[in-house]
């Protein structure tokens, strides 16, 4: 058996719907593995704010009114299908009452409160899934999960479906994304969604911290647990910090738990073909950055003056993301003579204090307290230095994004980050961007400080430059990784 039948689950794929890098990566992996001659289908929420038009969703007539009980409710899942742009990939879009007709993914966009019904709105869509793969007649060999919003599946494949003939010998693979998300409810939650309530004590296989935890429950569920990359998979077990406690259980796993690290999408990525950017540039051509940085300072109503070195930030205004470590470095940052920009939401705390600092360094300073995907490629392409302060960093994108961009990365040692820059050594020459000593203030501007170093010799600038945007962090290797994993599980 070569050519393996993959359902590929998520509660956010991009273009359709993202809120973070989880999107990117889904959006991404399905058509590496179709590249790989897998056939490969996804499935994932019909959030009320996709737009049918532009994506052309299509009514499937036999996936319509499927009825879903959970705990003796039933609701009827509608199904629309359509491809992934660019690509031959099937994706399968579920609507579920009024599940998903809300504003935003997991949170009010306005009060950046999570859903009430969070844990139940992702029960009924995962076991959607299940009940429309019957509906299919398409039975994959594996179910691949991506984070707590589809842990549900492999609980069930192993409980509620343990006797049904369809889902026998169908395997799951999980990835843990990011362990700052766990689905962690209240243990009352347990019996809403079909879970075993006895479970869900401390040492039960969804219990944790006092909680119905739905990633304890994928780990102990899942046939093969990922995470998004080696480093990050290291310190989840070493760290409890940064793995929450959840390195014991996945020591247990033993071979059956494995770092991966995340891929970006070139045909998306690439300066040579962005759509998004007023220039396209290469590196034969880098001249066409320059043209980006006068657009994106006009864009942002900040002046332009040539070697003056423009520093970004595209980032979730949190801890995690290291916010507080980059507020605490802004006044020496500003002595230096540069620009900064920062785009992102998160902690209104965070964004008033840099709202603040944007008033204090007016004329140098630019915050959009949003995210906006056109302006994260132009910023990308724009910015001379970007920064990754990170107090942890499961895998990181957008020091990937980058580095094809030709822009410098300072980043925090940890995580996928250290998986993805090579500290430059001004001695030898080589290098692909600026480590952080530690994660703190200091490292930072000490950081920022050897990467000005290097931005003022034009000469050396440009030798690194051509090294980093020939850097190949493309899916084609990480999606063999996956695919070798998939036979390995399925014992092919």
């Amino acid at each position: 058996m070569s050519n393996l039948k993959i359902l590929y689950l998520a509660s956010e794929v991009t273009p359709f719907a993202r809120a973070g890098g989880l999107g990117d990566v889904t959006g991404a992996l399905p058509k590496a593995l179709k590249d790989l001659n897998q056939e490969i289908r996804i499935m994932m929420p019909k959030y009320k704010f996709i737009n049918e038009r532009k994506y052309v969703l299509r009514e499937v007539i036999r996936l319509r009114n499927i009825p879903v009980t959970i705990n003796g409710r039933t609701e009827y899942a509608n199904v629309k299908s359509a491809f992934l742009p660019e690509s031959k990939v099937q994706i399968y879009f579920i609507e579920l009452g009024d599940f998903f007709d809300k504003p935003g993914i997991y949170h009010d966009p306005l009060t950046n409160e999570p859903y009430d019904d969070n844990a139940l709105r992702f029960a009924f869509f995962s076991k959607a899934a299940m009940e429309t793969l019957k509906t299919l007649s398409w039975q994959p060999d594996l179910i691949h999960c991506n984070d707590w919003q589809t842990a549900y599946v492999p609980v069930y494949i192993k409980t509620l479906y343990h006797d049904e003939e369809f889902f026998k010998g169908i395997k799951t693979v999980y990835t843990l994304h990011n362990l700052t998300s766990q689905g962690d409810f209240d243990k009352s939650v347990a019996g809403e969604i079909d879970f075993d309530e006895n479970e869900v004590k401390e040492d039960g296989m969804f219990g944790k911290d006092g909680k119905l935890n739905l990633t304890k429950a994928a780990i102990y569920f899942s046939d093969f647990i990922t995470t998004v990359s080696e480093n990050y998979a290291n310190e989840i077990i070493e760290n409890d910090a940064i793995g929450y406690g959840f390195g014991k259980f996945l020591e247990e796993k033993g071979e059956f738990f494995e770092g991966i690290l995340n891929g970006v999408d070139y045909t998306i990525w690439t300066p040579e073909k962005d759509k998004a950017l007023p220039v396209k540039y290469s590196f034969d051509e880098i001249e066409g950055k320059e043209e980006n940085k006068k657009a994106l300072l006009m864009r942002l109503g900040l002046e332009y003056k040539e070697g003056r070195p423009l520093l970004a930030m595209i980032s979730k205004l949190t801890d995690q993301k290291g916010i507080d470590i980059l507020i605490e470095a802004l006044p020496e940052i500003m002595k230096l003579d540069v620009q900064l920009c920062i785009m992102g939401e998160g902690d209104p705390e965070y964004a008033e204090k840099l709202m603040e600092a944007q008033k204090t360094y007016s004329g140098k300073m630019s915050l959009n307290v949003t995210y906006d995907d056109k302006m994260a490629h132009l910023i990308e392409a724009g910015a001379d230095i970007y920064l990754m302060p990170s107090r942890y960093e499961p895998c990181g994108l957008n020091q990937i994004f980058s580095l094809r961009y030709g822009t410098i990365p300072v980043v925090a040692p940890v995580g996928g980050l250290l998986d993805t820059v090579e500290d430059y050594d001004p001695t030898i020459e080589d290098g692909t961007g600026f480590v952080m000593e530690k994660t703190d203030a200091k490292s930072l501007v000490v950081a920022i400080q050897r990467a000005l170093e290097l931005y003022q010799d034009k000469d050396k600038l440009r030798a690194v430059q051509k090294q980093i945007m020939e850097e190949d962090f493309s899916w084609k290797i990480s999606a063999q990784r996956y695919l070798d994993i998939y036979k390995r599980v399925i014992g092919e």
